[in-house]
């Protein structure tokens, strides 16, 4: 909004020439949402706590996670508020791919918010019916994957997946690509979802995981460095880090009051759409398979789940103490700040590997 106010005014005062550099814009959007978060905050945390819109403790938690009740959830409210907001005010509104997150994450925020609100309501951990929620994250896969089919960012490999390492490796998966879109959006969204099961565990390897992107996107973005890096060149997907700086200056705001004891937990309204957004972010500048490495930590929470699942129905045994992972290592005795610290560790190093890719082509 500011790039479209102030910028065509350059002429009569120079330094609003600045407006024109992506980095600039980004550093400040991730300022600005970090600020608006720490202003808005204290207020949506007593809000939620005065409406009893607090946290209901899934049977079988481990025996600690008792004390979490009544700490209100749905603060991903104050994460998407100030994300948005941030946006709005210094990104490209006529790019097409930020309107595209914007819309995703409004999508996957609503769904988050409906079922924390039944939860709250109802003081019910299921919430919303699993095959509903499925449902409205396949309604969006399919959007996305549509406009992607018939729109492709990266014309002369349409509908291929770049692989990392490889300076021109695609592997071309055709009327496939759809399909592969589609669980890509139901799995970044579930796999964030799955891993905010701590205190700032899940918020902290987004942050790593959207530094990581907004990289990757600006790079995609910028015709030299993309050639140059051997990286698929989307033009207008430069605008996309503007949105990833944006969250991680939301994310850290909102780690303030998320951190060991949490003051207030995100909830899915949080959690389902920065997954989603991630993965819309990646499948846009054909960073796909990045995902693997940067959201590491991720894959492997919602991958402890499944195996967990398909060991106890295959053989009545379980491979892990509890899943998600974070419960397993819970149970082997690490305290919570533990848990959370060392995943964030890895996540950090994940994230820097995902960008020695870059290089090591």
């Amino acid at each position: 909004m500011l790039y479209h106010l102030f910028f065509p005014l350059r002429d009569l005062f120079s330094p609003l020439n600045v407006l024109r550099y992506i980095t600039f814009r980004a550093a400040l959007a991730f300022i600005t949402a970090m600020i608006i978060n720490f202003l808005i905050a204290p207020a949506v945390i007593k809000k939620l706590k005065g409406s009893q819109k607090i946290q209901v403790i899934r049977e079988g938690s481990p025996e600690g996670h008792s004390k979490k009740e009544g700490t209100p959830t749905m603060g991903g409210l104050i994460i998407i508020i100030s994300l948005l907001i941030s946006v709005l005010l210094w990104a490209r509104l006529d790019n097409v791919y930020v309107i595209i997150v914007i819309i995703g994450s409004l999508w996957l925020g609503l769904l988050g918010f409906f079922d924390d609100y039944m939860k709250t309501s109802k003081k019910d951990t299921k919430g919303i019916v699993p095959a509903v929620k499925l449902a409205w994250q396949l309604i969006l896969g399919l959007a996305l994957a549509s406009f992607l089919y018939i729109n492709p960012p990266f014309p002369s490999q349409p509908y291929a997946v770049a692989m990392p390492f490889f300076k021109d490796l695609f592997i071309n998966l055709g009327q496939f690509y759809i399909c592969f879109v589609i669980i890509t959006v139901i799995a970044t969204s579930n796999a964030v979802n799955i891993t905010d099961g701590l205190d700032g565990l899940a918020i902290g390897g987004v942050i790593c995981a959207a530094m990581a992107y907004a990289v990757l996107a600006y790079i995609a973005g910028h015709a030299e460095f993309s050639e140059y890096l051997f990286l698929p060149h989307v033009p207008g997907s430069g605008e996309l880090s503007i949105y990833l700086t944006a969250l991680c200056g939301a994310g850290l705001g909102f780690l303030w009051f998320n951190i060991f004891p949490a003051k207030v937990f995100m909830g899915d309204t949080g959690s389902l759409f920065m997954g989603g957004a991630i993965g819309i972010i990646a499948l846009i500048i054909k960073q796909e398979a990045l995902l693997i490495i940067a959201g590491g930590v991720f894959l492997i929470e919602i991958m402890s789940v499944v195996i967990q699942v398909v060991s106890y129905r295959w053989k009545k045994k379980r491979l892990f103490k509890m899943a998600p992972l974070h419960h397993h290592f819970e149970l082997k005795g690490w305290s919570e700040p533990q848990v959370v610290v060392r995943f964030w560790i890895i996540s950090i190093v994940l994230s820097l590997i995902a960008l020695s890719t870059i290089k090591l082509r």
